[in-house]
């Protein structure tokens, strides 16, 4: 029977009675469940998917360069935040000696500086979680992989997430032998960094289309 696959999605709860429960001291694979009715035995394996993305060599890897990445962008938008101060600080000291004309002017442009550094900022956080979750993605890839030989190999129709179970036979559990041999497989992950969106690229967008005059409409021929 082939292996069903329940991706990593929360899964169907299920509660293991066979071989007692807690079983974490027992040296020997529990024994197929037997159907009744002669259909083919229940052999159930269980995974936790959590540990795998928290402890394994390549998902370490990764949250380091992304809390790097995170530090150099939270850097750089200090700086900019500083310059923003002064420059608020200085138009506030001009009030005085600049016509109404002209601090408008100055306000208007230091607001858009603050809009163009709001939209960076969400720009950066965008580009680091579309970075993190493709390689998250790579390594559930291997891990599916690794997830579905064990699986073959033991002839096992099932295959659940320990974080949707109650209670089950630990004996079930894959978990240590999926986190060795990923760590064999993908030791090491290089994130590839999306590039965050220019600040103005956003606005000048919806302004580009609504300066696009609007497309005339083929006429129709009158019928004869």
């Amino acid at each position: 029977m082939p292996v069903v696959r329940l991706g990593f999605a929360p899964l169907v709860l299920l509660v293991a009675l066979c071989g007692g429960l807690g079983g974490a001291e027992a040296q020997t694979p529990p024994a197929p469940v037997a159907a009744s009715g002669g259909a083919a035995a229940l052999n159930i394996l269980v995974v936790d998917v959590q540990a795998l993305l928290q402890n394994s060599k390549s998902a370490k890897m990764v949250r380091q360069q992304i809390e790097t990445k995170r530090a150099e962008y939270a850097k750089d938008i200090g700086h900019q935040e500083e310059a923003l101060r002064q420059e608020r600080d200085t138009l506030q000291r001009q009030q005085a000696s600049l016509s109404p004309e002209a601090l408008n002017q100055k306000g208007r442009e230091f607001q858009q500086k603050v809009n163009d550094l709001d939209r960076s900022v969400q720009g950066k956080r965008q580009a680091l979680e579309r970075s993190n979750a493709e390689a998250l993605e790579k390594i559930q890839e291997a891990m599916l992989k690794i997830i579905t030989d064990i699986a073959k190999d033991r002839k096992a129709n099932l295959v659940f997430q320990r974080s949707e179970l109650v209670l089950f036979d630990q004996q079930f559990d894959i978990t240590d032998e999926v986190l060795q041999k990923l760590d064999e497989q993908l030791p090491t992950l290089t994130v590839n960094f999306v590039a965050p969106t220019p600040a103005g690229a956003a606005a000048a967008q919806p302004a580009a289309a609504a300066a696009q005059p609007a497309k005339k409409q083929p006429e129709q021929k009158k019928k004869q």
